[in-house]
């Protein structure tokens, strides 16, 4: 397995991340502000952002599994 093989795995990986990271943002019960707020930052900063809305970014509010 090459580099570029590891690499693309790696950001197909981060782009679904992101994408569970801005449809839980979207779905939360949080101000427009504050999803703007969190949706820019996981666009702009896809790692980072990431990391920082598991951590402490709100949640969307469906049912837990």
């Amino acid at each position: 397995m090459d580099l570029y093989n590891v690499t693309g795995i790696g950001g197909l990986l981060l782009l679904v991340l992101d994408l569970w990271a801005l449809i839980s943002v979207l779905g939360s019960g949080n101000s427009t502000g504050n999803k703007l707020l969190w949706v820019l930052l996981i666009l702009f900063l896809p790692l980072l952002g990431f990391i920082l809305w598991l951590l402490a970014g709100p949640r969307s509010r469906g049912r837990a599994v």
